[in-house]
Formats: structure tokens, C-alpha cells, sequence
């Protein structure tokens, strides 16, 4: 009997499944559900601290301070603020100089000016950059079994570029989603739709072609809708939403809008057009002026010796420009269909791309409204729609995930969510003033925005953590401190490299590869090799290293780095000891230890582990400190010297030579130092 009724109640739930959902549901209203309630602007809510507040965002978190019974914590110290400023919009520590020069600075003016200056660093746009990439599933193969090289970094640049200059978000939308169908769609328009060309391609034998188109459609309009909606779309495409008001038909007239473009899972990527660099245009432009003149003086001169001259030139001049047409990425794109060749769009039955049932015409979720007015029915529409003031979520969504990157938590802590079945916010107040704010006084401006934040008083307490407040709020939900965190895979990368001062300043371009263990990417299929770049390149941001969706880099997933393979918005934080065995042994953080060493050698012990201190954590090291590390020092030194070898190892490995004057054990014991530095815990998190 047990087992019949296992046996049954398996059948039920098999049965129901396609059938059940949202639509079926008569005793809620979607309407009432908090982030599908039209975004207006909250009043300020009063406080009694009047004094603590620098702007809108702090009235909301001290009323719900004063409400729990709790005070904020004082602001952190300058060094403090300066680090966090510099790590939180550049990823990259503060220079010596630029600490120097804000603890120097006495003006009332002093942190804002040092905000701005960061805001205008193209080391801005390198950083915030991941965010977006990390959504866009942003990678350098195709994905699957083979996963062969894709040339898609010159989309990663114009998102660097798009958050240096700061594009607006609205535009930002449309470009990503539409930019072949702008009324004017230049070349960076067009660049810009490799957004939904970073899905995977199967280039294994004997596949259909037909499925994976499928997939990447798919793809294409949940990641459109978790991005910049906060919704799990990809649940109605069996049935119809179990706790959203999305249907199966909805998800399929929303498939329908991105089920026209040309792309059709084929090996050559098509479409796909050259996108030149600046550098390399300017070089073509110049060789093709070359040509012109060497041809004119050719036609116009039968035969001399001018001519002859012209043959060699023009002979010369062709090839060059032949070598760097074929250097010139070809980056997949977006293009529609030509309207006598669009797709007829079908339910899948159960999701299944054979199984096909009633012809669905392209259209919104029925629930989220209808186009704005003027707005055409294709991709187009959608991003007018999405950024159209009548759309609830857009801004909430970006508002919060912006608030994440600096607070280590969004307002609605599921960002990914912003459903029946996410978290609430712990201050719904204060993020629709955000979100009003953002789409509206700051014009959909990242920077704007950013400034905003840390300008507050909220962002700039000190995270002492207090054992009362600890008991209250242990997850700081309520923000009566500031923010701590450990930071990302690339700004612990970055952050050491930099520290170190091997980081290479280039940016743009073509992926690198880094030194990574040999054999990683043995287990993949494909007779693509993995080839340490030569160099400065070797020290490049971990934002340029080569990223294989099968075999990613290791010490970048080892500290949660995604794949590329789906969207990620948020990354979840973990702590496992192979995290300290990557910061302790890899041969980067080897190697950045090696020159941070020597950038701290000297005559004087004191004066270099004051050094070391300021470049690493922006700060002079308390007594205690200075004692352990001198001790430490003593101790290695006399050990190297003890075994000989053991210096000559660890310098080998760090990628040091002993200069003239230099002692093996010396730069060995300031090697072992710096590598102390670099694996702190203060280090590793955001302070």
C-alpha cells in the first residue's frame, strides 16, 4: 500500500506539473505582490538624529537604526576610506601617491574630490565592467564539448568603454539589445548586440543545429528578463510559472520577439562583421592613403624609375593591409531576418523544441503591460519597454545590484529573484528612492549613482563590529556598521599585482594567459592549447585573462568566479582552505610577493615593513605588528642562510635575480614577508 501511494503521488505531481501554475492560482493577486507595484518616490522618514545624515539614503537607514534601538558606528579613518573607495570603484588599491596626497588634504572637500577623481579613472570601467560580463555569460570559447576560441573580447571592451564613459543606462539597454535596429546603427551600436551572441554554439558532430538555435533563443530571453527584470522567466517555458504571473504562452510570444535573428548555431559563428580597435583603423586608414597615392603614381607615370618604385610600394603596402584584415576580430552579432524568411513561433509543448503546438504571435508578458507607445514589436520594443517608466522593475533591479557591489548584499538579497519566491527587502523605502533616483535626477547614470552611495554616511562607518550590534543585526542587515566582506577573484588578483607594482597598466585587447598548473586543460576536448603570455601580459587585470567555459581559470573559480556558461548575476561567497593554497602557491601571487619584497628591501627594517604595509592595506602597522614581522624577518633570514637552496627555490619561483650587492637570504626573508602581507586576512577583505 506504501508503495502505491508513493507510486501515485509521483504519477500526480508528473501529471500536474504542465498545468499547474500561476494562471491557475484565484487567491492571489500578482498586482499586490511589492516589486510589480509601480515605482514611485518615498518621503523621507523623520529621524531624530538629524545631524548623521548626508543624504537621502542615510534617513532611511537611520530611522530603521533608531527603530531596532541601535546608533551607526563612527566614520572609518581616512587610510580606511580611501582603500575601500579605491577598491570599491577601481578594484585596485590605492597608489602611494594618492594616499599620501588624501591624507595631506585638510579641505572640507577632501573625499569627494578623491570620489570624483576615482569615478574619472578608466580603471572605473575595468571594474564594473565584471558585473555586467559576469550577466552577459561573457567568455572566450563557444561553451560545450569542443569549445573552441570565439573572438568576442571587443565586446568586453565596449563594455569597458560604456562604463567609463558613462552611458546611460536606457542607452546602455537598447544598444545590448537592439543596436542593429537603431534608427542609426553605427559599428559600436552593432558591437554592442554581441550581448545575446555570447550564448553557446555546439560545434560537436552529429548535434542539430536546429536544437542548440533553440537553446541560445532560450537563453537569450531569460537571461534578457533575470538582467534587468529580476525574474525567473526560464520556469514557464514547460508551464506556465508556478508563483509568477508569467505563462506558457507569455514565455513564448516573448520567445518570438528573439526567435528572428540569423544566427542558427553554425560553425563559422555567422553573422559576424570585423571590428577594428581605434589602432587598428587608424593603421588601416593609413595604408589604404598609401595605396591610393602609390597607385596614382603609377597610372599617371608606361614605364620609369618612379614607376618601378610604385610596383615595390604598392606590393608592400598590400600585404601589410592583408596581414591586418586578418588580424581584425570578427565579432558574432545580432542581425534580423529579412522579412520573407522570419520564423513561424509555436508553443513547445513541455518545452520540447519537436513537440510543437499553437502559433503564438511575438508579444510582452500579458501581466507586465503591453509596448510603449510608437515602440516597434521586435527586440527593439523590448528595450523600450524595459526602460519605459511605467516598468516597475528595471530600476529596482539595477538600483540593487549596484548596492550589492558595495554593501556585499542587495537589498533584496536575491537578486536574481525580485518574485513570489525572492527575499524582501530589508528596506523597500530606500530602494525605490534609489530607483526613482537613478532613472530620474541622475538620468540613468552608473557614476552618479556610485557617487551617490558613497558619499553617504551609511558607506562610510567604520566595520568595527560592536559584540551588542553583533547580537541585534549579526548579518548587518540593518547596516549599523560598514561593510565587510572579502572581496572578488579579480580584485584579490588584481589587488596583489598592483601592490606589487608588476600589474601591467595596458588595457583592451586581446584575452591573455597567465601562468596556470600544467595539465588543466588535458581533460578538454579540442586542440586548443593554453600558451603563458610573454611579458607584461603575463601581469595584465584578471579581467583580460582567457576564460574557456569548460576549463576555467582555476584560482579564479577557486574564489567564485562564474563559468560563462549561463548568467550569473550575484556570485555566492565561500571560504575554503583551497583558497589560501592558491594566494600562498600560485605563481602569481609568488611572483607579486617576489617584487613586493623588493620594492619593501632596504636598509632599514622598520621603513620597509611600514612600506609594505601602506601598499598592501594603505595604513602604518601597529606595534605589535612591526614586532611580529621584524621577528618573522630574523627568523627567515637566518634560516635561508642555514639552507641555501631553499632562498634559491623560492626566488626561482617568485621570478627574481639577485642583483649586485643584494643577499640571497635577504631578499628571500623580505620574499616570505610580503607573502605574509598578501595572504592577511585585512587583505583579502574589503575594509
Amino acid at each position: 500500500m506504501r508503495v502505491f501511494l508513493l507510486r501515485m503521488l509521483f504519477v500526480g505531481f508528473v501529471f500536474l506539473e504542465p498545468f499547474g501554475g500561476f494562471a491557475a492560482e484565484t487567491n492571489r493577486d500578482p498586482s499586490q505582490h511589492w516589486s510589480f507595484k509601480p515605482l514611485q518616490r518615498p518621503a523621507f522618514p523623520s529621524v531624530a538624529d538629524r545631524s548623521w545624515p548626508r543624504n537621502g539614503i542615510d534617513y532611511f537607514i537611520l530611522a530603521r537604526l533608531e527603530q531596532a534601538r541601535l546608533r551607526p558606528e563612527l566614520p572609518a579613518d581616512r587610510s580606511t576610506l580611501l582603500r575601500r573607495l579605491s577598491l570599491d570603484l577601481t578594484g585596485l588599491p590605492p597608489t602611494l601617491d594618492e594616499l599620501q596626497e588624501f591624507l595631506r588634504d585638510n579641505s572640507d572637500d577632501a573625499y569627494e574630490k578623491m570620489v570624483d577623481r576615482l569615478l574619472a579613472s578608466e580603471h572605473f570601467g575595468e571594474h564594473w565592467a565584471r558585473m555586467w560580463l559576469d550577466l552577459a555569460r561573457y567568455a572566450d570559447t563557444k561553451g560545450y564539448e569542443k569549445d573552441q576560441a570565439r573572438p568576442m573580447w571587443r565586446y568586453r571592451d565596449w563594455v569597458i568603454d560604456a562604463f567609463n564613459s558613462d552611458m546611460p543606462y536606457d542607452e546602455f539597454t537598447r544598444e545590448q539589445l537592439a543596436g542593429d535596429l537603431l534608427p542609426d546603427p553605427t559599428e559600436s551600436r552593432i558591437l554592442a548586440t554581441a550581448f545575446h551572441r555570447n550564448t553557446m554554439t555546439n560545434d560537436e558532430g552529429g548535434t542539430d543545429d536546429e536544437e542548440f538555435r533553440v537553446l541560445a533563443v532560450k537563453d537569450r530571453i531569460e537571461t534578457t528578463a533575470q538582467a534587468w527584470m529580476g525574474l525567473t522567466m526560464g520556469c514557464a517555458k514547460c508551464h506556465s510559472h508556478k508563483y509568477d504571473p508569467i505563462t506558457l504562452t507569455d514565455y513564448y510570444r516573448f520567445y518570438a520577439l528573439f526567435n528572428q535573428t540569423e544566427d542558427a548555431d553554425r560553425g563559422d559563428e555567422a553573422p559576424t562583421v570585423p571590428m577594428p580597435t581605434a589602432e587598428q583603423k587608424q593603421q588601416q586608414e593609413r595604408l589604404e592613403a598609401e595605396l591610393a597615392k602609390w597607385r596614382k603614381i603609377f597610372w599617371q607615370e608606361i614605364p620609369n624609375e618612379l614607376t618601378a618604385v610604385a610596383f615595390a610600394k604598392i606590393t608592400a603596402a598590400e600585404k601589410e593591409l592583408k596581414a591586418l584584415t586578418n588580424s581584425i576580430p570578427k565579432t558574432p552579432i545580432l542581425r534580423e531576418l529579412p522579412p520573407q524568411k522570419l520564423r513561424v513561433t509555436r508553443v513547445h509543448r513541455r518545452g520540447n523544441f519537436l513537440d510543437l503546438g499553437e502559433v503564438v504571435t511575438p508579444g510582452l508578458p500579458e501581466f507586465f503591460g503591453s509596448f510603449p507607445a510608437g515602440a516597434p514589436t521586435n527586440r527593439l520594443g523590448v528595450a523600450e519597454w524595459l526602460v519605459n517608466p511605467r516598468n516597475p522593475l528595471t530600476a529596482r533591479v539595477a538600483a540593487n545590484r549596484v548596492w550589492a557591489r558595495f554593501f556585499g548584499a542587495g537589498i533584496v538579497e536575491t537578486e536574481e529573484d525580485f518574485g513570489a519566491q525572492g527575499t524582501p527587502p530589508t528596506h523597500p523605502e530606500l530602494l525605490d528612492w534609489l530607483a526613482v533616483e537613478f532613472r530620474g535626477s541622475l538620468g540613468w547614470s552608473w557614476k552618479k549613482l556610485c557617487k551617490t552611495i558613497v558619499m553617504s554616511a551609511t558607506y562610510r562607518q567604520s566595520s568595527r563590529q560592536d559584540p551588542a550590534k553583533l547580537k541585534v543585526d549579526p548579518r548587518n542587515q540593518m547596516l549599523s556598521r560598514g561593510p565587510r566582506f572579502r572581496l572578488s577573484a579579480e580584485s584579490i588578483r588584481d589587488q596583489a599585482l598592483a601592490a606589487s607594482g608588476l600589474l601591467s597598466p595596458k588595457t583592451h585587447g586581446p584575452s591573455v594567459m597567465p601562468p596556470q598548473p600544467d595539465g588543466i586543460w588535458r581533460a578538454v576536448y579540442s586542440g586548443l592549447k593554453w600558451k603563458t603570455s610573454p611579458g607584461p601580459d603575463r601581469y595584465r587585470r584578471a579581467l583580460y585573462t582567457f576564460s574557456r567555459r569548460t576549463s576555467p581559470y582555476p584560482s579564479m573559480t577557486t574564489f567564485d568566479a562564474g563559468s560563462g556558461e549561463v548568467c550569473t548575476i550575484r556570485r555566492i561567497r565561500t571560504n575554503t582552505p583551497l583558497q589560501a593554497l592558491v594566494t600562498l602557491n600560485d605563481p602569481v601571487f609568488v611572483e607579486a610577493a617576489g617584487a613586493l619584497g623588493r620594492r619593501m628591501e632596504g636598509s632599514d627594517l622598520a621603513d620597509g615593513i611600514r612600506r609594505g604595509f601602506e601598499l598592501v592595506l594603505a595604513r602604518d602597522p601597529a606595534p605589535q605588528e612591526q614586532q611580529r614581522l621584524s621577528n618573522l624577518f630574523a627568523t627567515a633570514q637566518h634560516d635561508f642562510a642555514k639552507e641555501p637552496n631553499s632562498a634559491k627555490e623560492l626566488l626561482e619561483s617568485a621570478n627574481l635575480q639577485v642583483r649586485a650587492g643584494e643577499r640571497r637570504e635577504d631578499l628571500a626573508a623580505w620574499t616570505l614577508l610580503a607573502n605574509v602581507l598578501l595572504n592577511l586576512d585585512e587583505t583579502m577583505t574589503k575594509p
